[in-house]
């Protein structure tokens, strides 16, 4: 039995099935490439979906967490410790905002800013206690906790795992009409995925999110935005709001945030709606530890730069006049997306997305499927053009074969 049938067989064995992974074994990563126990080395263009944009083991945020290793890694929120404000600080001033509320999994964000828009909700705007309401999109991926699966309509992510959290409103995702016609006097918030990813990279119509940011200002609704995936320099923009000049009233953010070293995620608003928490109301061990600390800052300065967002848009703009170049002959049939990030529907004729991804595992690229015939490519921020080109001319030699 090789080293990866061996270990794919021990995982089976031993772990909960809830994830059904490619049948590849990873034993390292440098930059944009990933090598197999077998020795065998694969063009990563998933990139941890997006947790990964600055690449697998970036100098300075190895660097950054081993020194913080060295000092302290740990001090639970019952001390003060001396990388939060810090952190705190420069994650507000990059997204323009007053305060930040640090956890660790997007999901905990997500809650995080579940509870906020209740709590401001009831405390500010005053709407009667236990009937807030928080409108949300169809086809969203928010997380997998119970209350995020109670309002989804991914019946993978859904099914038998009632009774579900009531107070949600689900409306077809870029439209306007069905948000305004939702939204009542006891609506909170609106929350949504500037690009949902895992619908299969789905980019809402062109001036949506600002007629979003716009209606929630004239009924007094927060708009919360969920830059978990999009955010942090993978759409060509430090935010994907950015595209149309919208500022959310919360950021939601995970995933690179933690530079695909350790997981970090935090809520970002204005003191007139993170201010309505006080202490004991709501909180978390790990979140905002001096690791998780030391590395996002690492990473905010990175993004202060420019330089990611700056080669995810010119990257981006190469890698969907390629892709597009593949559409109407007769393997691909649409191309979405924005910057570094986008999703392939594959004619269901040439096979599953699992089958695609499958054959580009066999020829050295590594892609992920979602929703049957779709594959999502997002590669890390610092992928080469060389590397970029040859990993779509293996996805052409697949979608061209036989």
């Amino acid at each position: 039995m090789s080293r990866t049938a061996d270990a794919i067989r021990s995982a089976d064995e031993h772990s909960a099935h809830n994830y059904h992974p490619l049948p590849v074994v990873v034993a390292s990563a440098e930059g944009a490439w990933m090598t197999d126990v077998e020795g065998r080395r694969y063009l990563d263009m998933l990139a941890g979906y997006s947790a990964l944009n600055f690449g697998h083991g970036n100098r300075r945020l190895i660097d950054a967490a081993k020194a913080q290793l060295e000092r302290v890694t740990l001090t639970s929120r019952a001390f003060h410790h001396d990388r939060f404000a810090e952190f705190c600080t420069e994650l507000a001033a990059l997204c323009g905002k007053e305060m930040v509320l640090p956890m660790n999994t997007g999901a905990e964000a997500v809650e995080t800013a579940v509870k906020t828009a209740r709590k401001w909700g009831y405390e500010v705007k005053g709407v009667p206690d236990g009937q807030a309401k928080i409108v949300v999109a169809a086809n969203n991926f928010h997380g997998r906790t119970t209350t995020i699966v109670s309002f989804s309509t991914d019946h993978e992510a859904r099914d038998h795992y009632g009774p579900y959290t009531p107070g949600f409103e689900i409306v077809p995702y870029g439209d306007l009409t069905a948000l305004d016609a939702a939204v009542t006097a006891n609506t909170v918030a609106v929350l949504l995925e500037p690009i949902q990813g895992e619908a299969g990279v789905l980019v809402p119509p062109a001036g949506y999110l600002a007629g979003v940011r716009r209606l929630t200002r004239e009924r007094n609704v927060l708009f919360m935005a969920d830059e978990i995936q999009s955010g942090l320099g993978r759409t060509g923009k430090t935010f994907a709001c950015e595209h149309e000049d919208v500022v959310p009233d919360v950021y939601v953010l995970g995933k690179a945030l933690g530079g695909g070293v350790v997981p970090v995620s935090a809520v970002v608003a204005d003191r007139d709606v993170l201010g309505v928490f006080r202490p004991g109301e709501h909180g978390s061990t790990f979140g905002g530890n001096p690791l998780a600390c030391a590395v996002a800052l690492e990473v905010i300065a990175l993004l202060r730069t420019g330089e990611y967002q700056q080669r995810a848009a010119e990257l981006g703009d190469h890698l969907h006049r390629e892709l597009n170049l593949l559409v109407g002959g007769g393997a691909v049939t649409a191309v979405r997306g924005r910057g570094l990030w986008a999703g392939v529907d594959i004619d269901p004729a040439r096979g599953t997305g699992r089958e695609i991804s499958e054959k580009l595992m066999g020829l050295g690229v590594l892609v992920k499927d979602t929703h049957g015939s779709t594959i999502r490519i997002a590669p890390p921020l610092v992928i080469s053009k060389e590397d970029l080109d040859w990993g779509l001319e293996q996805l052409r030699a697949v979608l061209t074969a036989g």
